[in-house]
């Protein structure tokens, strides 16, 4: 009988060639498909470097398989008619003719910028949560909620109620839940939901069983849509954390937005995006209703995420910096910028546009917070000025330039909200409304302590060689 039989030498040289071909291509791919050389190189390195292992990680956590399914997805949805995307002129606030931003934020957004919309500020869970319950308990065709954190208690549980009211009224109800936002609580929301009938999805589910685990790539958007003609956006998720009376110590003061007008097609459109994403198949309104006008402010969306072809919501911070003339205030809970919004922070600042930044004094993220100190001092030698607010922790984002534009939402000043999850905002102009925001940011700022450059310095050597070690990981925080 014929035996075949194999040397072991030739079980080497097929296991060192699978590796080889494997690594070139993988290799081949990161060189041709990641925009950014430095991410490029570590990637072919680590392909070269590490035969099987190598491709193995960059195929699981280096290749954007969101973007890629999107755009398959994507194929059969309805097109928006973007045919005249032209912008309104201005007679208030930021006028488009001495800064030409409209037209630079048209082509990064490719959405309309929309007149007529009225927006209300909401201060903390006491002013956004009674105003979403209402609108949720009046709803009479549909809800749409999407949010990155639903605790299940006392708020959350009162949003469940409401939400199960609303389906036993007939009201089409749709709740969208992050997949690893929703394990900040116990029990998991989406579980109690559904026994109320409602419809709740999980956001590329977070489980070390499932097929694809995705760490990155979160849904960070916080949208309520009722009916489709009022929405609800800002920063807030659900739960007890965002009641500033409590004595919770994860308590997180922040901001919350109401709007009507037309740019709330836009707000809906994106969550059914996200929706259509999650469920698999396209649930986007064949057409968007022709919302009447509610008050005297431009709006644009600005949706941005790892599915999209660039950083939007980075190129529009960009944008808005390069484009302001007199001062740029900016409020965040997490300032690592990367080196072009430092750049051009300290080109403003040098222009002799007043720039502020508002920071917590302590952090709910501490190795965030180390990773920021280890860079302030490339905006402080050049003289932008930073606060600390002090306790409780303020989770609020705003930015604000000329005291007439400004952009709300979700977003942060991380590599994680710029590039690696899904984020929503919303670009203002006007200046009554911005007034009010800038009202709002120096409340905070007469309250908060100045960094000094000085101070950065006379860190302590353990100290900072701890913030420049947590500052080597800025791209993933």
């Amino acid at each position: 009988m014929f035996r075949f039989t194999v040397e072991p030498g030739m079980l080497w040289i097929a296991f060192f060639l699978i590796a080889f071909v494997l690594s070139m291509i993988s290799a081949g791919h990161a060189l041709l498909r990641k925009r950014d050389p430095r991410s490029a190189l570590s990637w072919i390195i680590v392909c070269l470097a590490l035969p099987f292992l190598g491709p193995a990680m960059y195929w699981l956590l280096g290749m954007n398989r969101i973007k890629v399914k999107a755009h398959y997805l994507r194929r059969n949805w309805p097109v928006p008619d973007n045919s005249d995307l032209n912008d309104p002129e201005l007679t208030k606030g930021w006028p488009s003719e001495h800064f030409g931003f409209t037209r630079f934020s048209r082509k990064v957004t490719r959405r309309r910028l929309e007149t007529g919309n009225h927006v209300e500020l909401l201060v903390n869970g006491e002013e956004a949560y009674p105003a979403m319950l209402t609108a949720i308990r009046s709803a009479r065709e549909t809800v749409a909620l999407c949010t990155y954190i639903f605790d299940t208690d006392k708020v959350g549980r009162e949003f469940i109620d409401a939400l199960g009211d609303a389906v036993t009224r007939g009201v089409d109800v749709k709740v969208l839940v992050d997949g690893l936002g929703e394990k900040y609580s116990r029990p998991r929301v989406t579980p109690l939901l559904a026994k109320k009938g409602v419809s709740a999805v999980r956001f590329l589910p977070w489980t070390p069983r499932a097929p694809k685990l995705h760490l990155n790539l979160r849904n960070h958007r916080k949208i309520l849509v009722v009916d489709g003609r009022t929405a609800f956006t800002g920063g807030m998720n659900i739960g007890e954390r965002h009641l500033a009376t409590q004595t919770n110590p994860k308590k997180a003061l922040d901001l919350h937005f109401k709007i009507v007008g037309p740019v709330v097609a836009d707000i809906e459109r994106t969550f059914l995006e996200d929706w259509s994403f999650a469920v698999g198949h396209n649930c986007l309104r064949e057409e968007s209703l022709a919302l009447p006008a509610q008050g005297d402010l431009f709006c644009r969306a600005i949706i941005d995420g790892p599915n999209e072809d660039f950083e939007k919501l980075k190129w529009m911070y960009i944008g808005a910096i390069n484009a302001a003339r007199e001062s740029v205030r900016i409020m965040t809970p997490y300032f690592i910028p990367d080196r072009e919004l430092i750049a051009v922070l300290s080109a403003a600042d040098m222009r002799g546009v007043d720039v502020e930044v508002i920071l917590p004094e302590k952090s709910n993220l501490p190795i965030v917070s180390w990773a920021s100190d280890a860079m302030l001092w490339q905006v402080l030698e050049r003289d932008v000025q930073v606060y600390r607010q002090p306790p409780p922790f303020n989770h609020s984002k705003l930015f604000i330039a000329d005291d007439c534009y400004a952009i709300v939402g979700s977003g942060n000043f991380d590599a994680r909200s710029l590039r690696l999850n899904f984020e929503f905002n919303l670009e203002i102009f006007g200046e009554t409304f911005v007034s009010t925001l800038s009202d709002h940011f120096n409340q905070i700022k007469a309250k908060s302590t100045i960094v000094t450059l000085e101070a950065m310095d006379g860190r302590s050597l353990p100290i900072k060689l701890r913030d420049g070690v947590a500052r080597l990981f800025s791209s993933y925080l």
